[in-house]
């Protein structure tokens, strides 16, 4: 059967310019742009604030929107402000439950694709595919089940992981297609389910984040050396080693800057009063993200060790192709690392220790070595994670379905 009308279900989308709702987007648009016509069943706009959007406040519970051409189903879901355990069910099974509503709204339809997370979006894909006797398409952003136990969101729960591993692994039974976004994923999906698998990495618009025609953002125009974090303030980093490298390092010669929203910025806000070279700032919209990666000298992302890729982050590629060296803690096995250690991006380290001051003075001691490495940083994204090159394999990958 020919494909033309896609059911994509999504927790996030546009106007979220991020994360998942950043890839979400791109995805539809590129489809469209190929002649699929591509109706999402999503969320009303929250993250990384976990507050609904000022914008879709006053709308009504079930909102029908047009964006681009795409028609966009919401439902105005449950937000916790301080997501505990128990909210985030709450607000994983309040999508789900709007969102089945907006499925039987969508009349035509060849394939459906589900977003993961959240894994209920499966479930969602997989009442669509028998309503319309077609195909399912399930890819994973994050197997948000394992970063929940290995964060300790979940932590002393273990009954509970048992239920939800075994309904995850039945769901993603039900799917024709499981795709995911890095390797040590892929080989982590083969434990979960028999399905077919299919490799579909998070891209990068190189011409978006360009430093070729970047201007220096206000957040970044001290005269020193200038690290950068930008992205979600949540579990799935390490906030203490980042406060430890904040005392570490010498605050007369490095700008430390924090930008981003999340469930741990009250935190962090408050954590870095004490430090005068440490700052905070709200995030930037994307039309903004390549002045602000782009007047970085160093890019930081301090991941929790005991996480082994249950999420490959998306920032990375942002930072790589800013051209600019990044030093970032992983767990040894990460499939970051091994993407690192190819392309010379910067250091990569398995916990927090003095050597990595010591590592970040060596690295910003001479510049044209730093220019020479984020060239080469930049070319391996390019060549690697292009946008035009992976959607270009999503679309090949589609007309084999």
């Amino acid at each position: 059967m020919k494909i033309k009308n896609i059911t994509f279900i999504s927790l996030n989308y546009a106007p979220e310019d991020s994360a998942i709702g950043l890839y979400s987007t791109q995805w539809v648009e590129f489809l469209r742009s190929a002649g699929y016509n591509v109706t999402v069943i999503t969320a009303f706009p929250y993250y990384p604030k976990w507050e609904i959007s000022e914008q879709y406040k006053q709308k009504k519970t079930f909102f029908k929107e047009h964006l681009n051409g795409t028609t966009v189903l919401r439902y105005k879901q449950y937000v916790p402000k301080n997501p505990s355990f128990l909210k985030r069910i709450i607000h994983l099974l309040d999508f789900t439950f709007g969102s089945f509503f907006n499925l039987y709204k969508v009349k035509e339809c060849d394939l459906v694709i589900s977003v993961v997370p959240f894994t209920t979006s499966v479930f969602l894909g997989y009442i669509q595919k028998k309503r319309f006797k077609t195909k399912l398409w399930t890819h994973i952003q994050d197997f948000e089940f394992d970063a929940a136990l290995q964060t300790g969101v979940g932590k002393n729960k273990n009954f509970v992981f048992s239920l939800l591993f075994k309904l995850e692994k039945w769901l993603l039974s039900k799917a024709d297609l499981v795709s995911t976004i890095s390797y040590s994923m892929l080989n982590r999906l083969s434990e979960k389910t028999n399905t077919e698998q299919f490799f579909l990495p998070n891209w990068i618009d190189n011409e978006k984040i360009n430093p070729a025609n970047s201007k220096t953002h206000p957040y970044l125009s001290s005269d020193k050396i200038k690290i950068l974090y930008s992205g979600n303030i949540g579990d799935k980093q390490d906030w203490e080693a980042f406060i430890q490298f904040c005392k570490d390092i010498d605050k007369f010669k490095y700008d430390v800057v924090v930008v981003g929203d999340g469930a741990k910025k009250d935190w962090i806000c408050n954590e870095i009063k004490v430090f005068k070279n440490v700052n905070y700032y709200p995030p930037v919209s994307f039309e903004d993200l390549s002045d602000l990666l782009c007047s970085a000298d160093v890019h930081i992302l301090f991941q929790k060790p005991e996480v082994i890729d249950t999420v490959m982050p998306s920032k990375v590629l942002g930072m790589m192709a800013s051209a600019k060296p990044s030093i970032i803690i992983g767990n040894p096995k990460s499939e970051v690392k091994s993407i690192f250690e190819a392309s010379v991006a910067g250091l990569y380290f398995s916990e927090y220790s003095i050597e990595i001051v010591n590592g970040l003075s060596l690295l910003t001691s001479d510049k044209e070595k730093m220019r020479i490495r984020g060239e080469k940083t930049r070319n391996f994204v390019i060549e690697n994670f292009s946008k035009e090159k992976i959607l270009s394999n999503m679309l090949e990958q589609l007309n084999r379905l």
